[in-house]
């Protein structure tokens, strides 16, 4: 790779990792063809983008995104794959799908929602991680579910309240 083809992809990377919300780092190294065309596969179909990068290329885009990724600078050794998603938490079940059949990828660390996670432990706790949308679902059901209660005890003891003043009112003083 020439000079000014390295910038340009580091330029890219770089506006590519200021905007995204979430991205993992993985170790695919010492997969065979088929198993990293099945992985090329799956990620696609889930809609995942999956890149090799160089290290030091890496570095320096995370460096020039503008955020803090200094952290993940020490897992940035040996083979390194950047796994980009829409939906946080989508390439963590992808890669423990995976590895049920295969020893990799590994997971190096992930940028989610402004949180870096460092280590393949991590793996469970991204799973569980609740995307914007799931979390406003969650919020919307909390929301509902007192006035729901509400609106049932109203409609509910409605019907005895009318009872209770229709007798009341029936009745001679």
């Amino acid at each position: 790779m020439k000079k000014d083809e390295k910038t340009q992809f580091i330029d890219e990377l770089a506006e590519k990792l200021s905007i995204v919300n979430s991205f993992y780092l993985t170790d695919i190294s010492n997969l065979n063809v088929e198993t990293t065309s099945k992985l090329r596969r799956i990620c696609f179909k889930r809609n995942i983008q999956l890149k090799m990068v160089k290290n030091t290329l890496l570095r320096k885009a995370l460096v020039k995104a503008g955020k803090d990724f200094e952290p993940m600078f020490d897992v940035l050794t040996g083979s390194t794959s950047i796994m980009f998603s829409e939906v946080p938490n989508d390439p963590a079940k992808l890669i423990r799908e995976f590895r049920r059949t295969s020893p990799k990828p590994l997971l190096k660390a992930a940028y989610v929602q402004e949180s870096i996670y460092l280590g393949d432990d991590q793996l469970d706790t991204l799973i569980n991680i609740k995307s914007k949308e799931e979390m406003i679902g969650v919020v919307i059901g909390m929301l509902q579910s007192p006035l729901r209660n509400v609106i049932s005890a109203l409609q509910s003891g409605g019907n005895q309240l009318s009872g209770i003043v229709k007798t009341l009112g029936d009745k001679p003083e």
